[in-house]
């Protein structure tokens, strides 16, 4: 389990010993990377009771044109990703990927992860 407590290590190098155990409220999860395929959802709960939903694979798009409509299209394949170099041979989709869709290449500005689905505008 990851957690998002403080580090055992302090600047120096030195150990730095802990006073309790992990917390429930520090606790946290790996990134969703969400890849190009069939559409797959997971439904996550999160602190207040309330749900997250997660977009493990995708195959559609919501992309905004240039003269303020949104088509839905089909993703091909990432053409680039900022984020890792290593995400673009694995298809995975986060916020900032260019996405190559029918109707030419589109920025994600969705977080897929986080939202359940992938937004986008088209690149000039």
């Amino acid at each position: 389990m990851k957690s998002h407590g403080r580090s055992t290590t302090k600047r120096t190098g030195g150990r730095r010993r802990t006073t309790h155990k992990k917390r429930k409220h520090e606790l946290g999860n790996s990134p969703t990377e969400t890849t190009v395929g069939d559409k797959k959802l997971k439904v996550v709960e999160t602190r207040g009771g309330n749900t997250k939903v997660r977009a493990i694979e995708s195959d559609t798009a919501t992309v905004a044109t240039g003269d303020g409509e949104t088509v839905s299209t089909t993703i091909e394949n990432v053409a680039e990703n900022d984020a890792d170099p290593n995400y673009v041979r694995r298809n995975i989709i986060t916020k900032g990927a260019v996405i190559e869709t029918p109707e030419g290449d589109a920025r994600v500005t969705s977080r897929p992860g986080q939202d359940g689905q992938v937004n986008a505008v088209l690149v000039e």
